[in-house]
């Protein structure tokens, strides 16, 4: 056995002890093991190995690094010389599957350690009209979609990066003549020119589109528009089965919002099906004069709604949970170029809902609309003087509109001041048919100031009047686009030649009103000191037909035998429509 190490009595002792220590341990060594070469010249006993340097794992980092560097500036290097020729080969094949649209890609970034490419200031044009250009793409990254890939998918990621899309006029109605669709004209071959695989997602960041029309009105701006398209490439799913993700989100018109959010069948067939829950605030309705200028006139006002949608090959369903129209000024125009387009216009609306009537492949709903603090006029322009009517303060309420007979009535509730002045409340009931328009309708209008129809009297009676009032009172019932009803004004107070008002006129014009104004007095009961009379109104809803005799005789019954009541006779519509709208699924509740 070895001593026992001596103790260490002092600092000064403890070198040459440590000294001592390690020579005892190396003696020790040797006298097991023997030296070095005893032991390489004895079988079965190896030289224990040393630990490798620190050093040497330095090297192999710095190799390691040197390699990966080298690499990307290989890639750098390639892609650098093959950006170009795969610009133009790109923008050739692009032209060549595109029908009616040009396009030119200016610069090309390819990325081989990611299989990605980058198209930069990309712009579109249309070959008949290229001013302005359609669209203008700043960025378009095309990529494998990598967590598709996780899944087994080899499928592409797009994303369009602030795309800028502007139609006018002339693009729209060139598009509109043109005998080749637009989703025939080869965008999706274009789509795999750009990326040789499918694209499974499809995004927009922060796109632009405008649509600008002729004349003075403001272009039609959409701004932040953001989208997204999930797994695109999906098997063929059953019917109205939607299996990928959709969402899109955008400033309307500066101030208003849109949203969707729901769901899509990209492979059905012959269209793409969708089922969305939407939302809508606060869009203005002002730029919508540029669509509607032929027959309406719109100013201010914000349209707000909420509710679901679906499209598809197999259904068209839209179910409002609320729509609401707030300050609007809209009128319905009346002209010499639109009046024979009117005819046709009713009919070809009449036909449309005849169409859509009861249909189960077309479902429309709507629990609430309401049109609040409005003016709705209608102007004509086809007479001389022009004349415009109008509703102001106007309040319309309609609950429980659908198209499917099952549904049950539909019921409308407006009230208002006709003319600025004149106490309005109007009510209907609305029936779903298959064949025609079915509804019933009661008016009640108080009070009116005479004097605000007086370009209404000058166009139809060629007389105005200095003052007076007017009521009316109406109850209609409408089947199959056939009418069966009475109408009942009442005149108060009126007085129709004034000499300071008329002094103007023609001597024979003033004594034309002289006459007016004595016959009025004539038929002025002398109980009420009114002018009111009674007609009947039946046939078909666009000519209605009327009794001259019975006019005339309702004229002499109320001034010589027994003074015609104001008022409504009778009303199948019972009071103002219940303010609980029917609940219905949404598309959650349903799933």
């Amino acid at each position: 056995m070895s001593e026992p190490a001596p103790r260490i009595s002092s600092e000064t002792d403890a070198v040459p002890v440590m000294r001592q220590r390690m020579r005892t341990v190396q003696a020790e060594r040797t006298r097991l093991l023997g030296t070095s070469e005893d032991r390489s010249s004895q079988p079965g006993l190896h030289a224990v190995p040393r630990p490798a340097p620190r050093r040497r794992r330095v090297r192999w980092l710095a190799v390691t690094a040197v390699c990966i560097l080298g690499l990307v500036a290989i890639a750098v290097v390639i892609s650098f010389f093959i950006d170009e020729p795969l610009r133009r080969r790109i923008e050739r094949e692009l032209n060549a599957a595109l029908e009616g649209y040009t396009v030119r890609i200016g610069a090309l970034s390819f990325h081989p350690i990611g299989f990605s490419l980058d198209l930069r200031d990309t712009t579109i044009v249309q070959r008949a009209n290229p001013q302005p250009p359609v669209a203008r793409i700043p960025r378009l990254h095309a990529s494998v979609h990598w967590r598709a890939l996780l899944h087994g998918r080899l499928v592409a990621d797009f994303l369009f990066d602030r795309p800028v899309v502007h139609v006018d006029l002339t693009q729209a109605r060139q598009e509109a003549k043109d005998d080749v669709k637009l989703k025939d004209r080869g965008w999706q071959q274009a789509a795999e020119t750009v990326y040789p695989l499918k694209i499974n997602l499809f995004r927009v960041a922060d796109g632009d589109v405008t649509y600008t029309d002729r004349g003075p009105f403001e272009p039609l701006h959409v701004t932040h528009v953001n989208f997204q398209a999930e797994n695109i490439r999906n098997v063929r799913s059953r019917e109205r089965e939607y299996p990928s993700d959709i969402h899109l989100d955008a400033v309307v018109f500066g101030t208003g919002s849109l949203r969707f959010d729901g769901h899509a069948d990209f492979l059905a067939e012959p269209y793409t099906g969708i089922e969305t829950l939407f939302r809508a605030e606060r869009i203005p309705l002002r730029p919508f004069t540029a669509l509607l200028s032929r027959y309406a006139s719109i100013r201010g006002g914000v349209l707000s709604a909420r509710g679901e949608l679906e499209y598809s090959p197999r259904i068209g369903r839209v179910d409002l949970k609320t729509l609401t129209v707030d300050g609007v000024r809209a009128d319905y125009i009346r002209t010499p170029d639109n009046a024979a387009e009117e005819a046709r216009g009713t009919e070809q609306a009449v036909q449309a809902a005849q169409a859509v009537s009861n249909a189960p492949a077309v479902q429309l709903r709507a629990d609430e609309i309401r049109i609040r603090r409005s003016v709705l006029g209608f102007e004509n322009r086809t007479v001389d003087p022009p004349f415009r009517l109008f509703l102001a303060d106007a309040e319309l309420t309609l609950r429980h509109f659908s198209n499917q007979r099952a549904e049950g009535p539909s019921l409308a509730w407006l009230q208002g001041r006709f003319m600025g002045s004149g106490e309005t409340i109007l009510r209907a009931r609305f029936q779903p048919e298959t064949k025609a328009p079915n509804f019933d309708l009661d008016l009640r209008v108080e009070d009116t100031d005479l004097q605000s129809l007086n370009d209404l009297l000058r166009a139809q009676g060629n007389f105005d009047v200095a003052r007076g009032r007017l009521s009316l009172y109406s109850t209609l019932r409408v089947r199959d686009l056939t009418v069966d009803g009475y109408v009942k004004p009442v005149f108060k107070d009126v007085q129709v030649f004034d000499a300071q008002q008329d002094r103007d006129k023609p001597l024979r014009h003033r004594f034309y009103e002289r006459l007016v104004g004595v016959a009025m007095r004539a038929l002025r009961s002398w109980q009420r000191h009114q002018i009111a009379t009674k007609a009947d109104l039946s046939g078909p809803v666009t000519s209605p037909r009327t009794s001259t005799w019975q006019i005339v005789g309702g004229l002499l019954e109320n001034a010589l035998i027994k003074p015609i009541e104001p008022g409504l006779e009778e009303s199948t519509l019972g009071t103002e429509p219940s303010a609980s709208p029917r609940g219905r699924p949404t598309i959650r509740e349903r799933r």
